[in-house]
């Protein structure tokens, strides 16, 4: 990794099929460790069940409130301030269940990758 500022431009936001829209705020070769995205979940909205072979992952939670479900662990509320830990392979979702955006940063180690993610809903489907 070298020394730099990475300008952000929000406008790049997109959708992803479990329904979450994301902005990849660091997310490259040059910083392969880790990678850093904006989540945003309307309310209501509960992502699909899926989750992150070799690759471990932290919603750190910005605004707003939601559930979130990871592992074998009863369900959680969660709001501004909390750190959500999720190890590789382990299954996840997150509900917003405010009445406000939920916006979170997920940050994964080594960075994300599409090809780390498993849809399982459609999976066991």
């Amino acid at each position: 990794m070298k020394a730099t500022i990475k300008r952000q431009n929000l406008s790049d936001e997109y959708l992803t099929p479990e329904k979450c829209y994301i902005t990849e705020l660091s997310n490259s070769s040059d910083d392969a460790d880790a990678s850093i995205a904006r989540a945003k979940l309307k309310p209501g909205v509960t992502t699909c069940w899926h989750r992150l072979i070799d690759t471990s992952e932290r919603y750190c939670i910005i605004s707003g409130k939601g559930c979130v479900e990871i592992g074998e662990l009863p369900p959680h509320d969660i709001t501004a301030s909390d750190v959500v830990l999720i190890p590789a392979m382990c299954r996840q979702r997150i509900t917003n269940t405010g009445t406000n955006d939920l916006l979170f940063l997920a940050i994964c180690t080594p960075r994300f990758s599409l090809s780390a993610y498993e849809d399982l809903e459609t999976v066991q489907a």
